[in-house]
């Protein structure tokens, strides 16, 4: 059993926690999202003061075999230190895979045991594993032993309201050298609608003594706060909520984030990461939701016509114009109506 006043109040996410022997220099970290947390969204994270990023999630047999972009998601360049997230449904890989990461970096390994994506838990992987946990035991124990890095494990509840595992898996987990426990207050079967339960958060609490981040539905310093609160966590993890914003990560913890003269700068430079990282065609596509992630947040009244012109054409410097421009725009119609 953890102490009563094991959580920290809001203020205190300002302050820095250790994943075994790895410090982390706040209580706000940024989730592992597919196609979202990419190295530039990192980065410019990292930047802004997030306590801690990890990768996109890296299937484990696929970066054994050199397959896809499972290698690129490993990069980590200014961001220390560097945490990975691996799946995967075999031992026997996520151990091959965590050396892997390890040797290339990695100072922290993730287990993802909480993707509700069907094309992963349909492979028996993520949140699925959270159906078996005697199978799911064999992947955490294979990671632990095949590094010296700390392990941590994310996962959701469970599969469904009526299979609410996860405070079982966090002590047999702890049990097994996991050094750090995230929870997505939700079930599988739930995926990413209605709200998250913080409250049942708590009962992984009251049953481990490493640390524990709440993840889900966290928007604001105000969601923050209640969300330690109602858990119990140390930290909290910030996912959906950073999207077209990455850097708001730091900003639930107390950094100032950017100006907002700044924000179209910090746009562009992102959009132009993301074609360096992947290549113009590739990184054309997998740049279009950031962009309207950030549109929709900093320049909601832009009309449709424009929206659907950035998100289609290809040539960057239009785009760029194109986003400025949007920008510009929303900003001299908030100064008239201020005015």
């Amino acid at each position: 059993m953890c102490p009563k006043d094991h959580h920290l109040p809001l203020q205190d996410l300002s302050t820095p926690f250790r994943i075994g022997s790895v410090d982390i220099r706040n209580r706000v970290v940024l989730a592992p999202m597919s196609g979202v947390t990419d190295l530039p969204f990192r980065q410019i994270a990292w930047r802004f003061g997030a306590g801690l990023v990890v990768t996109e999630m890296v299937a484990s047999r696929e970066l054994v075999m050199n397959r896809g972009e499972t290698w690129a998601r490993l990069r980590s360049t200014g961001i220390n230190p560097h945490m990975v997230q691996l799946a995967g449904r075999e031992a026997h890989w996520m151990g091959e895979a965590a050396k892997i990461s390890a040797d290339n970096g990695a100072d922290v390994i993730d287990i993802n045991m909480g993707c509700p994506a069907k094309k992963v838990t349909g492979g028996y992987s993520g949140s699925a594993l959270m159906r078996d946990p005697d199978h799911a035991l064999t992947l955490i124990e294979a990671t632990v032993k095949a590094v010296s890095v700390p392990v941590t494990l994310k996962m959701r509840l469970g599969w469904d309201q009526n299979s609410i595992n996860a405070p079982e898996i966090a002590k047999r987990a702890e049990d097994a050298g996991v050094q750090l426990i995230t929870i997505h207050g939700r079930t599988r079967m739930q995926f990413y609608e209605g709200r998250a339960d913080w409250d049942a958060i708590r009962d992984v609490r009251e049953v481990i003594s490493l640390p524990l981040i709440a993840n889900g539905d966290v928007e604001t310093p105000e969601d923050a706060a209640e969300i330690v609160r109602r858990s119990g966590a140390d930290a909290v993890m910030l996912g959906r909520g950073a999207q077209g914003r990455p850097w708001h990560v730091g900003q639930l913890a107390g950094e100032p984030g950017p100006a907002t003269n700044e924000i179209p700068d910090l746009v562009c430079e992102h959009y132009e990461a993301m074609l360096e990282l992947y290549g113009r065609e590739p990184g054309l596509r997998h740049a279009r939701k950031h962009l309207g992630w950030y549109l929709d947040r900093y320049a909601p009244s832009l009309a449709v016509e424009e929206k659907a012109a950035i998100m289609i054409s290809k040539d960057p410097q239009d785009v760029m114009s194109r986003m400025r421009s949007a920008f510009a725009g929303e900003d001299g119609e908030k100064q008239r109506k201020a005015a």
